[in-house]
């Protein structure tokens, strides 16, 4: 069923509850708008998808998200709710689950897809995977294997993007060609139908995409973390470069790990290793907070809803992650509008002014930030709470 139209989640001004009231009773039941309207998709290579997806990064992890295999009729229901509200675009990993719930997370989405009421909503949805560079993954073959594993797992027979986790560029070279050599492999038997990256730096997304081209492989996207609180040289090169080169930027944590949902303060901070970097980030994030709340305030929105549309607004897909109904029908409430250009100014000058930036993920290539929090503290942190898909209101 598709979201109604309420107070502050206005999804379209002119269908608010004032403007509700004024209207004549009516002899038959009113529809119940999407929060933007079904047509309105954007191109990522040769597919078309939702302007945000969600990611599911916590389906499965105990470790860091406290998954239990109870809450997944909760997950199936925050995923139906997600698609017949128009979202099609959903981001998953090989790597994505914990233990023996390694994989998890791609084996209940397609459960969720294979059980989804409505075929032709469900043959419109488009999985972006991503295949781990675990280093024993030495050789296109065994790349094409772990391709095969998830499509077993998503219970599908092709898979909308296949991507490449990270790049091996910074600690292992030579495996870095094999991993491209996967790539193509993978596109070449129609085991995906668009290729992408994630974490690449500029320099090295110019690489991948120039080695593809020259093989008939088009890059459809580059996964990176781009937010707010991540728009510094390197991201915003990322971005120019995909826009010269006709990639899809896809935004993971556009929440800034949930920093830029208000939720958090310097008293009040989340449990597991996030609170590290909130403790380190947050005392300087007034400015940004006080210019997300203000926007809000004006809008009837949610400072959530606000710094995703700011995503969506710099040509970006945003993937925020979730894990409950409530936070799904947050995040659809950055659909169906646009910042004004004053208030895209108003929040790049704020997060300016924040004298500490979100430290970029470690797998990047050319990334730089750790150098402010010191790379033996950051490095102590859990690899996966910098992970590629966390992302918002989690």
């Amino acid at each position: 069923m598709a979201i109604s139209i309420s107070t502050p989640t206005a999804y379209f001004s002119c269908f608010n509850s004032s403007n509700q009231s004024s209207l004549p009773s009516l002899p038959f039941k009113p529809l119940k708008f999407p929060p933007f309207w079904p047509w309105q998709k954007v191109k990522m290579g040769p597919l078309t998808v939702s302007p945000m997806g969600f990611g599911t990064w916590a389906w499965g992890n105990q470790l860091l998200w406290g998954y239990q295999e109870s809450m997944d009729t909760d997950l199936q229901q925050t995923f139906n709710l997600a698609v017949e509200n128009g979202i099609n675009l959903f981001d998953t990993a090989d790597s994505y689950g914990t233990g023996r719930l390694n994989g998890q997370s791609e084996k209940l989405l397609g459960k969720f897809i294979q059980e989804f009421p409505g075929q032709q909503m469900r043959n419109d949805i488009v999985i972006a995977t991503k295949f781990a560079a675990y280093p024993w993954r030495l050789t296109p073959g065994l790349f094409v294997k772990a391709c095969k594993a998830s499509l077993e797992r998503l219970q599908v027979e092709q898979i909308g993007i296949g991507q490449l986790h990270w790049s091996t560029a910074n600690y292992a070279p030579p495996q870095e060609l094999a991993l491209w050599d996967g790539l193509v492999a993978m596109y070449e038997q129609g085991l995906v139908r668009a290729v992408g990256v994630s974490n690449y730096g500029p320099k090295q997304l110019i690489k991948i995409h120039d080695y593809l081209k020259a093989r008939g492989v088009p890059l459809c996207s580059a996964q990176v973390q781009f937010s707010l609180l991540s728009m510094g040289e390197d991201q915003m090169e990322i971005k120019k470069v995909c826009d010269s080169l006709g990639i899809r930027l896809i935004a993971y944590s556009p929440l800034g790990l949930g920093m830029l949902t208000g939720k958090y303060t310097s008293s009040r901070l989340p449990l597991g290793p996030r609170a590290f970097l909130f403790r380190q980030i947050l005392p300087g994030l007034e400015p940004l907070l006080n210019s997300l709340g203000e926007i809000a305030q004006r809008r009837g929105k949610t400072l959530s809803q606000v710094a995703i549309n700011w995503c969506i607004c710099k040509g970006a897909i945003p993937i925020p992650g979730i894990k409950t109904v409530k936070q799904a029908e947050e995040n659809l409430g950055a659909l169906g509008w646009r910042l004004s250009s004053d208030e895209l100014l108003q929040l790049e000058y704020a997060a300016s002014e924040s004298p500490q930036k979100m430290i970029q993920n470690i797998f990047q290539t050319s990334c730089f930030g750790f150098k402010d929090l010191g790379y033996a503290r950051a490095s102590n942190l859990n690899r996966q709470v910098i992970d590629p898909n966390l992302d918002g209101n989690i």
